[in-house]
């Protein structure tokens, strides 16, 4: 039903508009009672789908990826679409609204997304306060730094957002990749990365020293435009800096082989979806590989199918994470990918 009835309605409109429509219904139906409805249509309940992975217990490997919930406004709800887990964010310290409108763009014949939103977020604290409902799901934290703060600054911002977040979600994700706020993906070099993933992990071990908690898992963000050189020195960062692992991969800046017009193509931003499928698995196995599965990989790019989804685990992926393929495929996708998984061990 979404993809023949409710997706062409809903293509007829702004996609920015689309989501915010979308996120209100969500919300509506919510409150009208029928969440129930919604996780009997969607949820997979298997104790054989649970995973764990850097210490968490996922009741599924299928998340939504950041980007979605920017506010944590829905996340009990989403999760009635049957994910294991939901990543919040991006969040930065103090709320910005973002690029300039007009800056969502679907390419319908490449079954991609060009975004160029630029963090737009109600700010971290904002977050917070969401946060403090009790979670029916397991929750990521993806933090950036804001637009105006220099890279020589990032790391504060980081801080911020760690230290806000700290008691609320159950891991965190840095994103130094998205090609949507400027300077960011300078970030992703050897020297200041290490540095910023070095100084989470300082406060990730105080804070839980002082709290009298665990340690929060970390895990990076990477683009998928990074050379095999680039992501050598990935692996050896995860290595000196001991986070917990690597989400693969962000939007891409790449535009090969596409189908939909040229004034579509041209549009900047990070491009999502189909087109993005095979490098970011490429990526995946590239990690895997190289470094003899020695930590833990979200993969995330291209997902639109159940096949793609067992692609990116058989690649060397222990979890993966929907956005494009949300959009285009509904939410009936995670359970057929759940699906398929129970159906690939009963094989």
């Amino acid at each position: 039903m979404y993809r023949f009835i409710i997706r062409p309605f809903l293509f007829l409109f702004d996609p920015e508009q689309v989501h915010h429509i979308s996120f209100k219904m969500i919300g509506f139906f919510s409150k009208l009672g029928l969440s129930g409805l919604f996780r009997k249509r969607f949820v997979l309940n298997d104790p054989r789908l649970e995973k764990e992975v850097f210490g968490l217990k996922f009741k599924n490997p299928v998340g939504l990826a950041a980007g979605f919930d920017k506010n944590a406004v829905l996340y009990n709800e989403l999760s009635d679409f049957g994910f294991g887990f939901i990543e919040i964010g991006t969040l930065t310290p103090k709320p910005q609204e973002g690029n300039p409108k007009k800056r969502l763009f679907r390419l319908k014949k490449d079954q991609a997304i060009i975004n160029r939103m630029g963090f737009n977020n109600n700010g971290v604290f904002d977050a917070v306060e969401e946060l403090k409902k009790e979670h029916r799901v397991l929750i990521g934290g993806n933090i950036g730094k804001n637009k105006l703060t220099p890279n020589k600054e990032a790391i504060k911002d980081y801080l911020i957002c760690f230290d806000a977040l700290f008691d609320h979600v159950d891991y965190f994700v840095v994103n130094v990749s998205s090609p949507n706020t400027p300077g960011l993906r300078e970030l992703q070099d050897k020297e200041p990365l290490t540095a910023l993933l070095l100084e989470l992990q300082k406060e990730n071990d105080k804070y839980a020293l002082k709290k009298g908690l665990e340690r929060k898992p970390i895990l990076l963000k990477i683009a998928p435009d990074l050379s095999d050189s680039q992501l050598l020195d990935i692996i050896e960062i995860v290595e000196i800096t001991k986070i917990d692992g690597i989400i693969a991969t962000n939007t891409t800046i790449s535009r090969e082989d596409l189908k939909s017009p040229c004034l579509l193509v041209e549009e900047t931003g990070g491009l999502s979806g189909r087109p993005l499928k095979d490098r970011s698995t490429e990526v995946i196995r590239f990690l895997a590989e190289k470094s003899d599965k020695a930590f833990p990989i979200i993969g995330v790019g291209g997902i639109l199918s159940p096949e793609d989804a067992q692609e990116k685990l058989a690649a060397g992926a222990d979890l993966v994470q929907l956005w494009t393929g949300f959009v285009y495929e509904g939410p009936g996708l995670v359970k057929r990918i759940n699906k398929a998984i129970l159906e690939g061990l009963e094989a």
